[in-house]
């Protein structure tokens, strides 16, 4: 199984960080992404990230990136984790706070089993905040017309995980202590380890 890490966003893509500038989200998730890649591979995974530039990469750069892999290996044999902060989007400190997971509107039965996995490592490990779960444990972009191009075009199951909101103090602050960036790789790491066990 090979595990392909997508950090999201880029330093040149506007608006992408907390209300006091101090959590970048672009700088966050490739610090995330990094810490998962080493942890996975050093308990034996084949962990890569497809995003290791500075700069925002175009989605179908991406999905160009990634289904390359799934034509090499085959799309059964990969998995892609998408790392992203949320945000309520007022520019301003609101009161959103918690983890969540998104799946594509056409996401596969396994996409939808890992985003479940997700939702319950986040569970135990204290992080899913104020928002409601849903009832298959993920969320999609139904309120809108839209959907998530990464996962939307992606031959392989995938994932979407928005990790706390950056506009929120206390998350903000949990997310830039390495207390809190330990608990989310390690989520991410037990999501990952109990999806592949379950294939």
């Amino acid at each position: 199984m090979k595990i392909l890490i997508d950090a999201g966003h880029g330093f040149d893509t506007p608006g992408k960080q907390s209300p006091d500038g101090l959590l970048k989200e672009y700088a966050w998730a490739r610090d995330i992404a990094k810490r998962l890649e080493a942890k996975l591979k050093q308990l034996g995974f084949d962990a890569q990230r497809i995003t290791p530039e500075e700069n925002d990469v175009k989605i179908a750069t991406r999905v160009s990136r990634i289904n390359a892999i799934c034509n090499s290996v085959g799309a059964n044999n990969v998995l892609l984790i998408s790392i992203h902060n949320n945000a309520a989007g007022h520019g301003t400190w609101g009161t959103g706070k918690g983890f969540s997971v998104f799946v594509s509107k056409n996401a596969s039965a396994n996409s939808k089993k890992c985003a479940a996995m997700f939702t319950d490592e986040a569970i135990a490990h204290k992080v899913m905040g104020n928002r409601s779960i849903p009832v298959g444990k993920y969320w999609t972009w139904s309120w809108t017309k839209s959907d998530i191009g990464i996962l939307k075009n992606s031959a392989c199951p995938a994932v979407l995980t928005e990790n706390m909101f950056m506009d929120n103090k206390e998350d903000c602050s949990f997310l830039l202590s390495e207390a809190g960036k330990q608990t989310i790789v390690d989520l991410h790491v037990a999501a990952i380890q109990k999806y592949v066990k379950s294939l």
